[in-house]
């Protein structure tokens, strides 16, 4: 933060203690102009330094700020699977649904009316860390924002290699419509296949959000325990209850991360074509781990 009002200072006087800064009309509304995209780009940048994405009491690790023109290898388009469920239906790996500019990484979601042998008649990206980058034992924090549209279901989550719900699920973030708040949910075999015994403590919570706005997401993953965070603020915590069993808690693993725009489907509805293009937009992913 020191860092940001610095910059802005010396921005400040550069521009006002010039002699453009004595001239009338013209010569000075250039000078405000100037100094305020310079200001613009300035700001970005410190906002993204070294020392503005350390957290207190965390050491990052490893981190994503997408400030290239191109997706890191450490990540994968990820493509439409054989026989694929529900979020990957309308899944490709096709150009127009990715695009990483100005420190963004944009997911799209958009008619298919660019690849007629594709029978879908919606496409979307999708883009995970499978075989590159794995989580275990730390804090994830992801900032994002997404448009609004029906049938809308962009998604952040965690999952091992394995056969699914067996090695579990952390839905870091997933989030439906209009809505003005997200999901966030935990899924294993406990709390597929034992609904009873899952009743002793909550696996899924909302949270509201800023809609229209960038949101961070979080989630910190101990040896027992899962906390789920939005901007900040605790949503519920999922905690290992040894009784049950191993399938109560597999969280304890190394897992991907799954960025997907997801579009249609029994939970979030029908899609309205004339809603689209929906973007959803990812600002940075950072991964930390405690300090002691």
């Amino acid at each position: 933060m020191k860092t940001r009002y610095l910059t802005l200072f010396l921005l400040v006087a550069v521009c006002f203690g010039s002699s453009d800064v004595l001239a009338k009309g013209k010569k000075r509304a250039a000078c405000i102009n100037v100094s305020k995209k310079e200001m613009k780009k300035a700001l970005k940048k410190a906002s993204k330094s070294k020392a503005s994405i350390q957290r207190e009491g965390w050491e990052l690790v490893w981190h994503d700020e997408f400030d290239g023109k191109k997706l890191s290898d450490d990540w994968t388009r990820i493509p439409r699977f054989p026989n694929p469920p529900e979020w990957n239906k309308f899944m490709s790996t096709h150009d127009r649904l990715y695009k990483v500019k100005g420190g963004v990484l944009t997911l799209y979601g958009l008619v298919n009316d660019f690849l007629p042998e594709d029978t879908a008649h919606v496409l979307t990206g999708g883009v995970y860390s499978r075989g590159k980058v794995l989580f275990q034992r730390g804090r994830i924090d992801i900032r994002l924002k997404m448009d609004d549209a029906s049938g809308a279901w962009p998604a952040a989550w965690l999952l091992p290699e394995g056969q699914w719900p067996f090695g579990g699920e952390i839905d870091i973030m997933e989030r439906l419509n209009y809505d003005d708040f997200a999901h966030q949910t935990i899924h294993s075999a406990h709390t597929e296949y034992e609904k009873e015994k899952r009743k002793t403590q909550d696996w899924h919570a909302t949270a509201p959000i800023k809609k229209g706005d960038w949101n961070v997401y979080s989630v910190e993953l101990y040896e027992d325990s899962v906390s789920f965070i939005i901007n900040d603020k605790l949503t519920f915590t999922y905690r290992k209850e040894p009784q049950h069993g191993p399938q109560q808690f597999p969280y304890d693993r190394p897992m991907y991360l799954l960025l997907d725009m997801q579009l249609g489907g029994h939970w979030v509805g029908q899609v309205k074509p004339e809603e689209l293009p929906y973007r959803y937009q990812i600002d940075y992913v950072r991964f930390y781990k405690k300090k002691d």
